[in-house]
């Protein structure tokens, strides 16, 4: 694969010509050099070098639109990869048709000497429970692993059960910490090729315009990113998680949040330390304050709590005492309680992932501890259903993006993929319309504009400045002026990470 560093493709400096500066912005001229944008000029004006470049290149953008380069701030890259290349389960609407679609598909595709992956369940509103008897009488012989859409749950029939020691599970559905376990010893996909379908999933996202994504894959991900960048260069950014049982390695290593990994000039980086308070809402294990309706009385009745608040403390002491910042996965109101006074007993900066359900009270206190709040958008249009069930009555402060920036907090989009696609697009879109469907706008008051969703999915960038890295994307329609259907499939131009190519004609 060519290294993008030498790739001749990108010159040493290059004029963007005729471009419209951001959403509804003025015509100018960009130029970049060196990684960096180092004029941005009225389009009547002239760009000044201040001396001649070897390689130097001018681009008519013929009036195209010049965002700053988006970003995903929550994904799992290697599930993500290779989720694009396993039996797609969404849309499935029972455990019945589920199990139909994998008999279906091992008739097409045999191979009894292989695990069948399928992914994108969402068993919240079926009407009959994932069993592993359904799985045994659609494949009897090969062993299946479903894993759930929010990553939450695992299904399995008898074979794969077997295979990872745990024949006697009465259901075959394993959720959460069980079904981490679960996964992490099904037989692994060849670490090169696994790379190789990274690679292709970074070209596919530069496609969609992003220059970077911050990658949650569970395990040893910075360890991942050091083998990989080597013979696959990626074509984004990456900050690359810690994950609790790799903290005191990197810490000993001196690593910290920023960190360059790989060789000098590489475009991976070192990210947070990813920590856990609760589950999800699709499993009902997402930790709330008021009890899931028909769970009452149960343990469990209000979720799950995943690390004890004077454990998440700790850790996230440990890891801020080193330079590494915690990002705290949290879903229910309670969860996004108790990481908010973790954060406060702390005093770090750092992030909260996914901040679905909140307390009114906890929405300003983002803004005064100086935590970003990392959202995903399409999980509000995908979750809506589930959540008027089983969030009856509190959904008004569900995916509060709107309340959220009202109290002064900083977004972030991500797509959480493969829960949802890796595309900003879609992320900005859902954000903006509050619907993925014909349906009315759920909870309209909760909608953003489109600069601020696209400064979300921008890591916060509104304008692109002189000195700013240049990560860019040119875009065929102006994002204020598009319809939904346009913002969703919005057509990109082309797409530059720090000064380089990494998608479009040039």
């Amino acid at each position: 694969m060519t290294d993008l560093a030498t790739n001749p493709r990108h010159p040493a400096a290059v004029t963007l010509a005729r471009v419209r500066l951001g959403a509804g912005g003025p015509p100018v001229a960009v130029r970049v050099a060196d990684g960096r944008v180092t004029h941005v000029v009225p389009e009547q004006g002239a760009v000044e070098p201040a001396g001649p470049l070897a390689g130097e290149q001018v681009l008519d953008l013929e009036g195209r639109v010049l965002v700053p380069g988006l970003w995903d701030a929550h994904v799992h890259l290697a599930e993500w990869a290779s989720a694009r290349r396993r039996l797609d389960l969404a849309g499935t609407a029972s455990a019945r048709e589920a199990a139909d679609r994998v008999r279906a598909h091992g008739r097409t595709a045999p191979d009894a000497g292989t695990v069948l992956f399928g992914y994108g369940f969402r068993d919240g509103l079926w009407p009959d429970a994932p069993d592993k008897r359904l799985l045994d009488a659609a494949l009897p012989d090969r062993p299946v692993a479903l894993v759930s859409a929010d990553l939450h749950a695992v299904w399995l029939n008898s074979a794969c059960l077997a295979l990872v020691g745990r024949g006697d599970h009465p259901t075959g559905l394993v959720r959460e910490a069980e079904g981490h376990e679960v996964l992490s010893v099904l037989p692994e996909v060849p670490a090169g090729t696994l790379d190789g379908w990274v690679a292709d999933a970074c070209r596919a996202a530069a496609a969609r315009g992003v220059t970077g994504v911050v990658d949650f894959q569970y395990g040893d991900t910075v360890g991942a990113w050091e083998r990989r960048s080597a013979r696959f260069p990626p074509a984004v950014r990456v900050s690359a998680a810690v994950y609790p049982s790799h903290l005191e390695a990197a810490v000993a290593r001196g690593l910290r949040t920023g960190s360059g990994i790989g060789a000098p000039g590489s475009l991976v980086r070192v990210g947070p330390l990813k920590l856990f308070t609760d589950g999800s809402l699709n499993t009902r294990t997402a930790l709330c304050r008021d009890p899931y309706p028909g769970l009452e009385g149960t343990d469990g009745s209000h979720g799950i709590e995943q690390t004890a608040p004077h454990e998440l403390v700790r850790l996230m002491r440990r890891a801020a005492a080193h330079g590494i910042e915690p990002a705290v996965h949290a879903i229910g109101d309670r969860a996004n309680t108790v990481a908010l006074d973790a954060f406060e007993a702390v005093r770090c900066r750092g992030r909260i992932e996914h901040a679905q359900l909140l307390s009114p009270e906890d929405l300003p206190r983002f803004a005064e501890l100086g935590v970003t709040a990392g959202v995903q958008p399409r999980h509000a249009t995908d979750d809506r259903d589930v959540a008027d069930r089983y969030w009856a009555g509190r959904t008004g402060r569900a995916f509060a993006y709107a309340d959220l920036l009202a109290a002064g907090a900083r977004l972030e989009f991500g797509s959480d993929a493969p829960v949802s696609p890796l595309d900003p697009w879609l992320a900005i879109a859902s954000a903006v319309a509050r619907t993925d469907d014909d349906r009315p706008a759920w909870h309209p008051e909760q909608r953003l504009p489109v600069r601020d969703a696209l400064a979300a999915a921008a890591r916060g960038r509104r304008l692109i400045r002189v000195g700013d890295p240049a990560d860019l994307v040119v875009v065929d329609v102006d994002p204020s002026a598009a319809d939904l259907d346009t913002l969703r499939a919005m057509p990109v131009h082309a797409t530059m990470t720090a000064g380089r190519w990494t998608h479009g004609p040039y």
